[in-house]
């Protein structure tokens, strides 16, 4: 009994597991809170590789884990950052594992103005040392634009006032490309624009701008705040269009303002930017003309002046060149006794020269006299070969004793001594032409060889527009043979005899042309395709003295043999 009374209460009772205890006050937390608001300051961000970002939120005494899942990250209002306060909603859970509980983050959002500004100077920093804002990389506006983009919203003061502007100052065509200028999708609708207008491509069919406009009216800071967006600074500084920012009014100042290539305290100012004023370019360029043309002619004075000095300081014309002309009468009068003298001298040498060349007829002498010579040696050569003939003959004609054979022998060797006579003769003429032949050519060959070669091109020409020719006649003859076989086809008269139709002729064989030249009882023939028949001519039918009657209606008769026509 004493054992019973010292034990505590509830012995009895059955013990929890870890995990039924763990799953007991996770149930108890989450319905007991469910989803709360907490505002305090962010530390310990971590940001896994699968996506998730896990944090610690703070304040003077006590701190809560949280955690953001990934596809809740790219829907925040602001992204988390060491030492942002801020205002979360989310539902209160356990972890379990470690016997914690923690907050799973559904929204974020920037615990007032001081938290924004922290943020923002934060991003300047960053921006900064990234080198966005460095003056070298931004862009001249040009002076004269010829197409305008302007991204702002497309109903408000802020494009009536640009578009006003511009017709008053510079007409030129104006591109807007609407988008809204506050909210969670102004940034996303901004950049967007920018990279639009940048990746217009030159000379298509919509002209690329030569400058930008990023406009807004006035607000507050949290209507100005997404044109502090950091993808839409960096959209505007990767852009290769000159952009002008015009966010607010002069005293407000935006991320894009930093990165853009210049800022216009309001839109109508960034219109004065981007234009110039047509009427001062017009009295500009007056001006520039009336100046050009004074100062021209005040170089035409100046010049006519000096050129008037220094035509005085030069000597007269006579003194210029009376001395010259007489130098040169002179070298005419040595010219004419020096050309003289010089042909006398060329003279003198081509006798020279002249007298210890042998003469032609020397030359040719000789040539003469070997010629004779040799056909004296060609003379006396065929002589005894003739005689040897002879004797041949002879000895031959000795040895046959029929005397019809002595006959035909003479009459061989009387023409073999023609033929002799014949070739000797020839040959003479042959040596004489092509000795004189030789001596022509030797004198014509250096000034036929153009001829030749245009001879040979001409012909080659010629044998080229001969084989064009040929061919093109060939062409035109076989073009023309058939058009002539169609016409011949379609003149056949037994062509259309293919197609079922009969040719008729008299009992004579005349073609009969017209019905009016058969008589009754005439024997005609009607000539098929495949054959002929015999027929007889009927009477024809006498013409109706009335009118024609209502056709009547076809019958069907009976089925009967029609007979044979033939």
């Amino acid at each position: 009994m004493a054992n019973e009374a010292s034990s505590p209460p509830g012995d009895n009772a059955a013990p929890f597991s870890v995990s039924e205890l763990s799953a007991a006050l996770k149930r108890t937390v989450e319905e007991r809170f469910g989803y709360v608001r907490l505002r305090g300051e962010i530390s310990k961000v971590t940001r896994h590789a699968s996506g998730h970002v896990y944090l610690t939120l703070k304040d003077e005494n006590a701190s809560i884990d949280g955690v953001i899942w990934r596809g809740v990250v790219s829907r925040l209002e602001c992204q988390p950052d060491q030492g942002l306060e801020v205002i979360v909603t989310g539902k209160i859970t356990t972890y379990p594992s470690r016997s914690s509980y923690q907050i799973v983050i559904d929204s974020m959002e920037p615990a007032g103005v001081g938290a924004l500004l922290a943020q923002l100077e934060r991003l300047k920093a960053q921006l900064r040392g990234e080198g966005l804002f460095d003056p070298a990389r931004k862009t001249p506006i040009p002076a004269i634009p010829s197409v305008i983009g302007v991204i702002t919203s497309p109903t408000g003061a802020v494009i009536r006032d640009i578009l006003h502007r511009i017709r008053d100052r510079w007409p030129c065509r104006v591109l807007v490309w609407p988008c809204v200028v506050q909210g969670d999708q102004a940034a996303r609708q901004v950049a967007q624009a920018v990279r639009g207008f940048g990746a217009l491509p030159e000379g298509g069919d919509i002209p690329r701008p030569d400058v930008l406009i990023v406009a807004r009216g006035g607000g507050s800071i949290e209507d100005l705040w997404p044109f502090n967006d950091e993808a839409l600074a960096r959209a505007v500084a990767a852009c290769p269009l000159p952009v002008i920012s015009a966010v607010g009014h002069e005293t407000d100042t935006t991320l894009i303002d930093f990165v853009s290539d210049r800022r216009a305290p309001t839109p109508t100012a960034a219109a004065e930017m981007a234009t110039p004023v047509l009427s001062d370019l017009k009295a500009e360029i007056a001006d520039a003309e009336r100046r050009l043309q004074r100062a021209a002619g005040r170089m035409v004075e100046t010049r006519r002046a000096a050129l008037t000095g220094a035509a005085a300081r030069l000597p007269s014309m006579a003194d210029l060149f009376g001395r010259r002309d007489q130098r040169l009468d002179l070298a005419s009068a040595r010219l004419a006794s020096g050309l003289r003298a010089h042909v006398a001298v060329h003279d003198r040498r081509l006798a020279t020269a002249a007298a210890r060349l042998p003469s032609m007829a020397d030359l040719f002498g000789r040539r003469d006299q070997r010629l004779d010579l040799a056909s004296t040696r060609l003379s006396s050569g065929l002589r005894a070969h003739i005689a040897a003939h002879d004797r041949s003959l002879a000895a031959v004609a000795a040895r046959l004793t029929p005397q019809g054979l002595m006959r035909p022998i003479a009459l061989q060797a009387e023409r073999l001594a023609a033929l002799d006579r014949r070739a000797i003769q020839a040959l003479q003429r042959d040596i004489r032409d092509r000795d004189l032949r030789l001596q022509g050519a030797a004198r014509r060959l250096p000034s036929m060889q153009r001829p030749v070669r245009l001879a040979q091109e001409r012909l080659e020409d010629l044998s080229g527009r001969a084989s064009r020719s040929v061919d093109r006649i060939l062409t035109q003859q076989s073009e023309r043979l058939d058009r002539l076989g169609r016409l011949l086809g379609s003149l056949n008269p037994d062509g259309p005899l293919d197609r079922g139709f009969a040719r008729v002729h008299h009992a004579d064989g005349r073609l009969v042309r017209t019905a009016v030249s058969l008589s009754s009882g005439e024997a005609v023939s009607l000539h098929f395709r495949d054959g002929e028949r015999q027929a007889v001519v009927e009477a024809a039918a006498p013409p109706p003295t009335t009118a024609p009657k209502a056709r009547p209606r076809p019958q069907t008769l009976p089925a009967a043999d029609q007979g044979d026509l033939f």
